[in-house]
């Protein structure tokens, strides 16, 4: 059995999408797990004017499943309290305040606090003033800070932001979360490359041509419009979520499994990412907008036509970049990355191109391909490795062949989910699996030089829904005498 966690959790914005759809089931997966059991308490915080026992109906029905013991639920929810709070009040402080000491006392949770903004980041400066100013850090245990993305929208943004937190909390009490670095198999990136010796002594420029980066969502902005409007793909996943699989694929082996060694070798990557001027931002990164598309007879909508989306927008909803990193192992090494709405088909995979052998033995060279191996994050988690071998018959024709792997779906869907994994790290005091200021400024300032350049464009490009993008996206590679390689077919719509 894991060992019993000890806090009070207070979760400002409790009665928001992302508690409901998140962290609730989360919470009550390390219930289960016995991560937490009798000794915490969770305080919900938000403007609606909920009771407890409405707050104990909401928590339930959001844990509720195929799987979830009636009794177990509502044991899980007698753990749950909820203040209705503004948080730029003092006085709401005040009452949270000695809430959450009655239920240290209550729950014998040592003093521990963890306090989790989940909720709009315009708040988030506020909030931790109020934390400070009125005392809610408790000096007997610990004190700790759970912050959504988007961590800023600039540079600018995100230090005035980081400064504002740092003047509260130490860093090492700080957790940004990014839920990309709780998935399995961004986790399983560092075993699979340090502890295979056939991958290891080959993961750099002397064998890989080419490494590509695709994050592919087939929905389009849903109810999501007044945040994305803000955002666009590059800052909601190029700036954080690509840039931390790119860490984990390229970083120099730590020299040990922490986080403070891990931290080290991701800065490496970090300060390595090659900045780029205007002209170069311009003619290495691609941005485009989803248009409307009839897809079996259905007319899927363009952005613009989206719900909360301006008539004239000019938000991107598809990246695609070439990144360069100036670090000895990877110098001249291309990383490809791409992420969209609206495209063909849900998935994240990875791809390392290997260098074609210089001399082929056999005669059909023009049928064998360069060796590639594919890392599928999701929806399917597993690996493929395509070689090159003999075809059946009698003469020496050369085919591709490939070894695949896949997690057992029943299984995959029974391991913890990236929340749960993350929010149990916290609660460890494990930093290893969230981001850091030194990643997110220097990941801001290459983002930056992009937006730049493409703020000095007057059009927006264009691509139709359940398309892998524009054509502009596949010149990117064509030019460098390659290509994506991933280009799936489109899956029929379900009714």
């Amino acid at each position: 059995m894991p060992e019993e966690s000890r806090a009070v959790i207070i979760i400002f914005g409790g009665s928001g999408d992302l508690a409901s759809r998140k962290l609730y089931p989360a919470l009550f997966n390390l219930y289960r797990r016995g991560v937490l059991a009798e000794h915490f308490a969770v305080i919900g915080t938000a403007r609606r004017p909920w009771s407890d026992e409405h707050y104990h109906e909401v928590v339930a029905n959001a844990v509720a499943g195929a799987h979830a013991d009636a009794e177990q639920v509502h044991a899980f929810a007698q753990h749950f309290f909820y203040q209705s709070h503004d948080v730029t009040d003092a006085d709401h402080y005040i009452t949270l305040k000695n809430l959450a000491a009655k239920l240290d006392d209550q729950f014998a949770v040592g003093g521990n606090r963890v306090f989790y903004m989940a909720m709009a980041p315009d708040f988030f400066e506020t909030i931790a003033s109020h934390l400070k100013s009125e005392h809610l850090l408790t000096d007997a245990g610990f004190n700790r800070l759970i912050i959504e993305k988007p961590f800023g929208h600039d540079y600018a943004s995100a230090k005035a932001l980081n400064d504002s937190l740092t003047a509260t909390f130490d860093d090492d009490q700080i957790f940004r979360i990014d839920h990309y670095l709780g998935k399995e198999m961004i986790q399983n990136l560092l075993a699979f490359r340090f502890d295979n010796a056939i991958f290891e002594g080959v993961w750099n420029k002397d064998f890989i041509d080419n490494i590509q980066i695709t994050l592919s969502e087939a929905v389009g902005v849903e109810e999501r419009a007044g945040y994305y409007e803000k955002a666009g793909a590059l800052r909601d996943m190029v700036q954080n979520h690509v840039m931390q699989v790119l860490s984990y694929l390229t970083m120099p082996k730590p020299k040990s499994f922490t986080a403070t060694d891990i931290l080290t070798e991701k800065d490496k990557v970090f300060a390595a990412l090659r900045p780029y001027d205007l002209a170069a931002a311009k003619a290495n990164f691609v941005q485009a907008q989803y248009v409307a598309a009839q897809i079996d007879g259905k007319t899927v909508p363009g952005y613009r036509q989206e719900e909360g989306v301006a008539p004239d927008s000019q938000t991107p909803t598809f990246v695609a970049g070439k990144i360069l990193l100036d670090m000895p192992q990877w110098q001249g090494v291309p990383i490809y990355i791409r992420t969209g709405k609206r495209l063909t088909r849900k998935s994240t995979q990875i791809t390392l191109t290997f260098k074609p052998v210089t001399a082929p033995l056999f005669s059909q060279a023009e049928a064998s391909r360069p060796d590639s191996l594919t890392i599928y994050i999701e929806p399917s988690e597993g690996y493929s490795l395509q070689l090159n071998g003999k075809a059946l018959g009698t003469g020496f024709d050369v085919e591709p062949d490939e070894l695949r792997y896949r997690h057992d779906p029943t299984a995959a869907a029974a391991a913890p989910e990236a929340y749960e994994r993350l929010i149990s790290n916290v609660l460890e005091g494990d930093q290893t699996n969230f981001t850091h200021w030194s990643e997110l400024s220097a990941s801001w300032r290459f983002i930056d030089a992009i937006q730049a350049a493409w703020s000095q464009e007057t059009t927006m490009p264009t691509y139709p829904a359940a398309t892998m993008g524009p054509k502009a996206a596949f010149d990117l590679l064509e030019r460098d005498g390659r290509e994506w390689f991933w280009q799936p077919r489109r899956v029929q719509l379900a009714d």
